[in-house]
């Protein structure tokens, strides 16, 4: 490690690797400085990798015990929580080497120290006493969950998402406090493992970001598994019980109701980590909601430090919009380009069963337009594949401007919904009309189909054509 470098990224998850990557690429001499999670940040270390390994793991278990088909019977279903657990950090471990530390050491241009960083001044960083310069700044140090504030937390058996993923025992009872893609997610997969679950949201609907026809038939589905869903709920308070379980006190229109658990798990949303960062003495704005603002080119007010990822005021945040940014963020910064993200043309997913996603924009964000909004629909029990698959659950809206045609926004609720979405991200991107995707052959049978089918419905009565029309 030197004491000068051309750019220095704070952060070592998704988006400053990709940030450390392309700046390799370019030959810049960089230093790239991670504290806190270990290199991968969230995604491979407590976030997509491990809890996608443990909702399919979960969905099986549920699946084997429920088959669709009637004619199937599987009995005695058994598995262990414990060595399913062991397993998915076995392959967070495998993840994290090879798609992180052994990638680091392929990029002769950067070098990496571990520690906490902090602005000494406007080329200056202190790493745990060392001094550093660098010309240019990256910010990606990411984000944590927050923490409810409420009376009796200190007493309780509280955890994030981080510890879920650590347990050796599954629980009996869960509570879980968050009615968004991660309180959705763990809702299911620990219900799907056998926990009795209570979902907690103090919005009126789940996954406030989807159209409300879609959060009403995710509810449906997470109730017809077992889970307890109480909407416009606030816990007012939290009671230790003396054999060691947790009450929760929960306010809502209904009154007040008690629920008894064995772990509560805070799902509310993340802060951006910058306490340490020391923004005050390189002049970079804050948003009020403690993240720090950028322009659409990723620049802060300090024209010389960018940031990317959940540190920055970005209303869509996933591990793939973090990379994308990394790398822009040194194109613009090193070689003065002026590249950005249309997040309308970035898409959301939850991996419920079924799953949500959805890109561009919703029936309610054209409605505040001066566009002319028309929106078509159908349910997926229209759709050949899914009757064969004897998996009917779900519905699909596009929206569409009036006078144009442009399919300006596609959400849904399916089966294999969050793969079913990259075509929707491709037609939202490319402008393309209903008459064009009405026109576009699919394959025959497959859930993909629908988004064909809820085109063809604008010119012609589904129950009046044959299969593969």
């Amino acid at each position: 490690m030197k004491d000068s470098y051309k750019l220095i990224i704070i952060g070592g998850g998704a988006g400053g690797f990709a940030a450390a990557i392309k700046a390799n690429e370019l030959n810049v001499d960089t230093l790239i400085i991670n504290s806190g999670l270990p290199l991968g940040g969230t995604c491979v270390n407590v976030g997509c990798v491990p809890s996608k390994y443990m909702i399919e793991n979960a969905e099986y278990i549920f699946e084997s015990k429920n088959p669709r088909f009637n004619s199937i019977k599987i009995k005695n279903v058994q598995f262990d929580f414990e060595d399913i657990v062991h397993s998915q950090l076995n392959i967070v471990d495998n993840m994290r080497n090879e798609k992180y530390e052994q990638v680091l050491r392929k990029l002769p241009h950067v070098d990496f120290i571990k520690g906490k960083a902090s602005f000494i001044s406007e080329n200056e960083v202190d790493i745990s006493g060392k001094k550093i310069k660098g010309e240019k700044f990256v910010i990606a140090t990411g984000s944590k969950a927050k923490l409810i504030d409420v009376k009796g937390v200190e007493s309780i058996d509280y955890m994030t998402h981080i510890e879920a993923l650590h347990l050796k025992k599954l629980p009996s009872k869960l509570t879980i406090i968050g009615g968004g893609a991660v309180g959705v997610e763990f809702a299911q997969m620990f219900s799907h493992f056998g926990s009795k679950v209570t979902l907690i949201t103090r919005g009126d609907r789940l996954i406030k970001g989807t159209e409300p026809e879609i959060s009403e038939y995710l509810e449906k589905y997470l109730k017809e598994d077992g889970i307890d869903i109480i909407k416009n709920g606030k816990v007012s308070r939290f009671e230790k019980n003396k054999d060691e379980t947790g009450r929760a006190f929960v306010e809502n229109p209904d009154g007040e109701s008690e629920i008894v658990f064995d772990k509560v798990l805070f799902a509310i949303g993340k802060n951006p980590n910058i306490e340490s960062l020391n923004l005050d003495k390189v002049n970079v704005d804050i948003s009020e909601n403690h993240s720090i603002k950028v322009n659409k080119y990723l620049q802060t007010s300090n024209p010389s430090i960018y940031a990317v990822g959940d540190v920055i005021d970005v209303q869509k945040r996933m591990e793939t919009t973090a990379g994308r940014e990394g790398s822009l963020a040194v194109l613009n910064i090193i070689q003065g380009n002026h590249s950005f993200i249309n997040y309308d043309e970035v898409p959301y997913a939850i991996f419920a069963t079924p799953s949500v996603a959805g890109v561009g924009l919703r029936d309610e964000d054209v409605f505040q337009t001066n566009l002319n909004c028309s929106c078509l629909s159908l349910t997926l029990d229209k759709v050949p594949k899914a009757l064969l698959i004897g998996d009917t659950r779900g519905y699909i809206k596009m929206v569409i401007d009036h006078d144009t045609k442009e399919i300006l926004g596609m959400h849904l609720i399916s089966k294999d919904a969050v793969d079913i979405i990259h075509e929707a991200v491709m037609i939202v991107k490319n402008k393309m009309t209903v008459s064009e995707v009405a026109d576009t052959i699919h394959i025959f049978p497959t859930l993909s189909e629908l988004i064909k089918l809820v085109a063809q419905s604008s010119i012609r009565d589904l129950s009046s054509v044959s299969c593969c029309i």
